[in-house]
């Protein structure tokens, strides 16, 4: 009977054990207000979380990228994807900046990356919502705004071409973010 009762406990001990567990991993397009994956931490030598962005990486400058560093990418991750958006503007979410299959061991980007569709070193950007390929800078009408740089870790080289939109980078990346952070910034003209 002590041993019928010791192999139920062990029994139940490794089904418990063996229970999915839940990931903080979300799709891009969801509420900025989400909070990144454990580990993974995204930063800019240019700004702060939560603080101004600097003149000169706005159109109100000489418009160029910010400077950006990460760590603590998941081992399953293969590429990077990089959208940065303003979420405050009149017309509804402005995007500023699409890249995607940078190669995982990648560990930032440099500033002022040149506003080509391939990126040195590997990866591809897409079209901001300024119709152009590459970073375009805030740019507010008026106000302050908030401007998120998010990060996403992916499990594979994503199936799209250069000039791809934010939306289709989404649907694309799709079931295959592993991780994610972001670094938010605000401009006022």
């Amino acid at each position: 009977m002590k041993a019928v009762a010791i192999a139920a406990i062990m029994m139940f001990a490794v089904a418990c054990a063996k229970q999915p567990t839940a990931t903080t991993s979300t799709p891009p397009g969801t509420q900025a207000t989400q909070s990144a994956t454990p580990g993974i931490k995204l930063v800019s030598r240019a700004f702060t979380e939560g603080q101004p962005i600097p003149r000169q990486y706005t159109c109100d400058g000489i418009n160029i990228s910010p400077p950006l560093e990460w760590t603590g990418l998941p081992k399953s991750a293969k590429t990077i994807a990089i959208i940065a958006d303003d979420p405050d503007a009149p017309s509804g979410t402005w995007v500023h900046w699409v890249i995607f299959n940078l190669p995982a061991d990648t560990l930032g980007m440099v500033e002022n990356v040149p506003a080509t569709e391939d990126v040195a070193g590997g990866g591809l950007q897409g079209k901001n919502d300024f119709q152009k390929i590459g970073y375009g800078g805030p740019c507010p009408p008026s106000g302050t705004h908030r401007y998120f740089f998010k990060i996403y870790a992916v499990d594979g080289e994503l199936p799209l071409r250069a000039g791809a939109t934010k939306s289709e980078l989404e649907k694309a990346a799709e079931g295959h973010i592993v991780g994610q952070a972001q670094l938010m910034g605000t401009y006022r003209k």
